[in-house]
């Protein structure tokens, strides 16, 4: 579309190719009509002017001449004949020299008209064929993206729909659900969730609650997976942590890291698994399953949709290891007998020796306890046949005692005995 502006009333106005060639040609035609036509009074104009111009020059030279001879009249009028005949002659080839140059200039504008008509056609053609073309093309595009754009609109619509909708139910089961509450659907929901494929995708495996506080605290699940052997393949502590939108205190996940690393522990678990609605507007834990072993090894952060993958993702990697870990063990068994049986043989040899040492020992205490027994019992000789010879002596003077004897430096007794005689 052209815009074009009215030299007189200064209006704009739109018009398209098709009006805007009509109104070039009609404008050239115009043209060209008038241009014809103002050659063409030009040249009757020049044509009345030489005759005007050859009638004064005439009337002049009669003028100039009517004092002259009689005889010279015919010659002047033969003259003004001849001159008359030549003036029309040359008037008639000038009118024919103007019309031949109006014939040629006609049909060179007609020419030069008709060319570029036909160049303003064809190029008008091939622009029109050019921008049906790229409208053609462009539309195509505009359609398949407005297609598209519209599909995606609507699939976000369905989207946001479907999350407003869950958005909404959550609120509402959390505005009627207290805290303890809370945590506790999480629970159930992931329970649920396991137990819905738990014959056919985990047939062998042990799910249950932890139960047991014994080490002061305890997580909320505990995963175990056996091959067939019996072997453990994997085993995870899972923690569920939720709380309601209207409570005062918003827990951060970190907080919760500490305690799950210390009930995995505890409860000799290889993975520990914090499944985790805190922290809504996080774009880390948003993201999927979170690796945070740069805080505590083998420990992940999950929503509750990825609680069956992170499940599968264990599992399936310790059952591709349980095949090195079955040879590991069975390495590990040969080294721990042969451990084993150097262990006791070195325990023998240790005990032996200490029990040769101990007895040694005993040994050289009872030859010294025998050693001290013998002196014991030679002194105790020693000490009895001291006693005998005293007994002896003892006996020889009790032999050797009389009552002379007794009285012999005493006199009261002496006088005692006096009396009795």
């Amino acid at each position: 579309m052209s815009k074009i502006t009215c030299p007189h009333c200064h209006t704009a106005f739109k018009i398209d190719e098709s009006g805007y060639a009509d109104i070039v040609k009609q404008i050239r035609d115009d043209e060209f009509n008038k241009q014809l036509s103002e050659r063409l009074k030009w040249a009757e104009a020049d044509k009345f002017s030489a005759i005007e111009l050859a009638k004064a020059q005439v009337r002049d030279n009669m003028k100039t001449s009517a004092t002259a001879k009689d005889t010279k009249i015919q010659d002047l009028e033969a003259k003004i004949n001849a001159s008359q005949y030549k003036q029309q002659l040359a008037v008639a080839d000038a009118v024919k020299g103007i019309e031949a140059k109006c014939n040629k200039l006609a049909s060179q504008l007609q020419q030069s008209e008709q060319k570029s008509r036909t160049d303003l056609q064809l190029s008008h053609n091939d622009h029109v064929i050019e921008l049906q073309k790229t409208k053609s093309h462009h539309k195509d595009q505009l359609e398949q993206a407005s297609n598209q754009n519209r599909v995606k609109v609507q699939q976000l619509e369905a989207k946001l729909q479907e999350r407003a909708q869950e958005i909404e139910h959550i609120r509402d089961m959390k505005a009627r659900l207290s805290t303890k509450m809370v945590g506790e659907t999480l629970e159930i929901h992931c329970e649920t969730e396991f137990n819905r494929i738990r014959t056919t995708a985990f047939p062998t495996a042990y799910f249950e609650k932890d139960n047991d506080a014994s080490g002061g605290s305890k997580g909320d699940y505990i995963f175990r997976d056996r091959d067939a052997s019996g072997t453990e393949s994997v085993s995870i502590m899972f923690e569920m942590k939720n709380e309601s939108d209207e409570t005062a205190t918003k827990k951060k996940n970190e907080d919760f890291f500490k305690k799950l690393d210390k009930d995995r522990n505890e409860k000799q678990c290889e993975y520990a698994v914090l499944v985790s609605l805190l922290e809504p507007d996080s774009e880390l834990y948003n993201s999927g399953i979170v690796d945070v072993a740069y805080r505590y090894p083998k420990m992940y952060v999950i929503r509750p949709q990825f609680f069956i993958p992170i499940i599968t993702l264990l599992r399936n990697a310790a059952q591709n290891a349980l095949k090195y870990k079955t040879e590991l063990a069975i390495v590990r068994n040969q080294n721990v007998d042969i451990t084993n049986f150097e262990n006791e043989l070195d325990a023998f040899r240790t005990g032996f020796a200490r029990n040769y040492e101990l007895a040694s020992k005993k040994f050289k205490t009872a030859i010294q306890e025998i050693d001290k027994t013998i002196d014991h019992l030679q002194k105790t000789k020693e000490a009895l046949r001291g006693s005998e010879n005293n007994l002896r002596l003892a006996n020889n003077k009790a032999d050797e005692l009389t009552v002379k004897k007794l009285t012999r430096k005493n006199p009261t007794m002496a006088a005692k005995f006096a009396e009795i005689k």
